[in-house]
Parts: C-alpha cells; structure tokens; sequence
C-alpha cells in the first residue's frame, strides 16, 4: 500500500483534506543535486542509466517533498526506439538529424520490441520502486504521437512546426500511418511500464496547441484517445495538452481520470469546459515561481480556492524553469500542504 495515497484519491474522484501535489519536471534541472549529475553524464547516459535515472527521480522526493514522484527520462525515448535518430545538444535541445520527410521514411519506422529496445527504463522503474519503498506514488509518461511526430519531421525543436504541419496537409496518408506506428509503440511502452509498477501515466501533448482545434481532433486527439482506451482499464491516465483547453469537453468525454489545463486557461472555463466532474491538473505559470515566496503561496492558495480541493491535482500548467530556486519550488509544495 502507497503509505501517501492522496494523488491516487484524486484519480479516483475522492474526496480529501487537501489536494495533492506534485510539478512537471520537478525531477531535474532546478535542483543543483541534479544539476552535479548533469556535469557527470550526458542527458541520454542518464536516461539508460537506471541507476542515475532512479536516483534522480526520486531527489525531489527528499528535497521538495511532493506527493507522486514522475519517472526521469524523455519522451524521445520512444522516436530513438522506433528506428529515429535522436540527439540532443546542450543549449540547443533535440536534434533528429534524418526527419521524416517522405512516405518511404514513414515505410523505414517499425514498431520495437518495448523490452528490447527500452528495457532500462523498465529497469529504471523497478528500482525507483525500492528507493520510494511505497511512499509515494510513481507516474509514468509518454509524449503524444502528435508531439513525436512533430519532432520525427521537423528535425528538432520548432515556434510553430511547419514542417510537420505541412507533411500533414500535403501527405495525410503517409502522415496518419506515422501516427498510428507512433501510437502502437506507445501503447505497448506504456503498458509495460503499468506492468513494472508505475501508479499512473500522462500522456503529454505539448505541441497540440499548434493545431487548429479541426486538425486537433484528426491528428492528435484521435491518437491520444487510442491511448487512453487501451490504458484506462489498467491505471489512471492523466492527459495533458499544452494549450488545448479548446479540446477539454471532448477529453472530458473519454476515459482519462484527470486533465492537465495550463495556464491560459482558468480554473473556473476549464470546470466549465470538462463539466465539472472529471480531476482537474494543473494550472500555475511556472514562471510565477520566480515571485517572491509568500506571493507564490497566496496564488496557491487562491488556485486551490478556484478549482476547490476535490478532483484537483496541484501542478504548474507546464515544465518547471531551470531557473527557478529551489526555496521557491518548496514553497509551492508547501503552501499546498499548508492549505484549510
């Protein structure tokens, strides 16, 4: 038994003294004890390191103290297993130096053996497992084929992703057959990763704002939900969409047990959106964590006030900045701790 069970309850619409919380990207690179790993090993060596990779999810655990630790590795794991070169350069971010850009690139991508090609982030998760000796509840993620496939074209990190917007509207058929490969890898990979003990899984969607909410629907949501179907009967799917609150009913409409809501969008139109009944995720500007320590704590407290304790998982509505001290990521757990 999870001895902090207070995200699980959340998941499961029930009713709490206090909402739990926990931030996206808190396992990395605000916390300089992540940051003396960093100077040691490259970003791919910590990823396939399960050793590294455990011990860097579980530091803000000790150090921040949320209430669900999230899995330290990348969504590009999956492009890399799948056959696509995937570097990524300090300063720079992801370089996929051999996009897709035709239907017989599409043709060269073939759906992995999951233990064979990511068996040490299985491995990464079971001795994470043993560090968190069922404190706390461990999530698991994948980024959206969408946001893969964004990626897989594009080449590298985009404003705007034109490219693969583009492959899209002039290739649709290649262009679907790269998603469902994407959603067929990321199905068995998430599966796997509930098989090994993870508590929860997101699905991160964060080029899905790029989409008109039409073209939304026809290439990502549609992947997303295949996602959440084939998951829902085997633990808690959470899917996040960066700026799609435009796409919040027809979540609200699947089998997710909590959306994430960024920013832009306000707790009371994202209740309004979703119905009012599914667990809301989300939705602090993490640059907010940059205002002094008691502002951050009344904004908490407001948020909470807003969403209501019930249903709600406190989170940023996006990655926490590298730039962000560490007293002022503590003082955003806190202040949830805190909260009557």
């Amino acid at each position: 038994m999870i001895k902090n069970d207070l995200f699980l309850k959340a998941l499961n619409n029930e009713t709490v003294e206090r909402p739990p919380v926990w931030m996206m990207r808190q396992a990395g690179r605000y916390l300089p004890e992540f940051l003396a790993i960093k100077e040691k090993y490259d970003f791919f060596t910590r990823c396939k390191t399960p050793e590294l990779a455990s011990e860097i999810t579980v530091q803000p655990i000790r150090i921040i103290k949320p209430d669900a630790a999230i899995l330290f590795s990348d969504i590009l794991v999956i492009p890399q297993a799948m056959g696509i070169d995937v570097e990524l350069q300090d300063n720079i971010g992801p370089i996929l130096p051999n996009p897709i850009r035709s239907a017989a690139d599409v043709d060269k991508v073939f759906i992995p053996d999951i233990n064979d090609t990511l068996g040490y982030v299985m491995d990464a998760i079971d001795m994470t497992k043993e560090m968190l000796n069922n404190e706390v509840p461990l999530i698991g993620f994948a980024g959206s084929p969408w946001t893969i496939f964004c990626y897989a074209v594009e080449g590298k990190g985009s404003k705007s992703f034109d490219k693969a917007k583009g492959f899209c509207f002039s290739n649709p058929i290649a262009a679907h057959q790269l998603l469902q490969k994407i959603t067929d890898t990321t199905i068995l990979y998430l599966k796997e990763k509930v098989k090994h003990g993870v508590n929860a899984v997101q699905i991160f969607d964060s080029w899905g704002g790029m989409l008109s909410p039409a073209d939304y629907t026809e290439f990502s949501w549609q992947y997303i939900n295949q996602i959440v179907e084939a998951l829902a009967e085997e633990t808690k799917v959470i899917v996040f969409g960066k700026g799609c609150w435009f796409a919040l009913n027809d979540m609200a409409k699947s089998k997710a047990s909590a959306l994430g809501v960024d920013w832009t969008c306000s707790p009371r139109n994202a209740r309004y959106l979703t119905g009012g009944k599914i667990t809301l995720q989300g939705n602090f500007d993490p640059s907010r964590l940059l205002s002094p320590i008691p502002v951050i704590k009344k904004m908490v407290h407001e948020m909470i006030d807003e969403f209501g304790k019930d249903n709600y998982i406190v989170n940023l509505g996006h990655g926490i900045l590298p730039n962000i001290p560490v007293d002022h990521a503590k003082a955003f757990v806190e202040a949830v701790k805190e909260y009557k």
